[in-house]
């Protein structure tokens, strides 16, 4: 039925994930009804079942794709820009920012609790999201060797995996404590970590 959406439907279906979303931000996954949904985005129960016909887990599934999206979204542009150490610095900012704006709720870790993160469709969300995230930052550490700036035999995958895991790490303790000081401290090593790589080529 998706792949045969018009215009009008596929925004009215992406009219009603944002919606819902902004409905389980307020309300929390656990006490959100489609009631609330349907009176946000101004949709009868036959509206939203002709979009998402299995109910409330596929709906719930679409806002966690939104959700994941947002999370590269917020690092934009400049996860895109990571041409610089003073670039690089401006991102890990934007991150903190937006981690410690969230603080210790997060709607996507929610929406897969309530999911279950081990469901087919859950697993590929968090696949998606983790190959961009480390491809955009695998993308920056060549910018920088680009630049002259990092040695070019840098194993760069590596180092871009083990930066995100690093941030991960910062956000689940932030998640647990509220703080964010091992996020800043994890965005912090990781960066020094690389200009310890470039100074080393002097």
């Amino acid at each position: 039925m998706r792949g045969e959406l018009t215009a009008k439907g596929r925004a009215t279906r992406s009219r009603i994930v944002e919606g819902a979303a902004a409905v389980l931000r307020e309300k929390g996954v656990g006490s959100a009804t489609l009631d609330d949904v349907m009176a946000r985005t101004s949709t009868s129960k036959s509206q939203l079942f002709h979009y998402f016909p299995s109910g409330k887990d596929e709906l719930l599934l679409a806002v966690a794709r939104f959700e994941a999206e947002r999370v590269l979204e917020d690092q934009q542009p400049q996860l895109g820009r990571l041409d610089s150490w003073e670039a690089w610095e401006r991102w890990r900012d934007v991150v903190v920012e937006r981690y410690e704006a969230q603080g210790d709720q997060c709607p996507l870790g929610a929406l897969f609790r309530q999911i279950g993160q081990a469901t087919p469709g859950a697993r590929a969300i968090v696949i998606e999201l983790t190959r961009r995230w480390q491809e955009s930052l695998a993308a920056g550490v060549r910018e920088l060797q680009g630049a002259g700036l990092l040695p070019a035999g840098l194993d760069v995958d590596t180092r871009a995996a083990a930066l995100l895991a690093a941030i991960q790490g910062g956000v689940s303790i932030l998640l647990s404590t509220g703080r964010s000081t091992h996020l800043r401290a994890a965005l912090d090593q990781g960066i020094a970590d690389l200009r310890q790589a470039g100074d080393a080529m002097a």
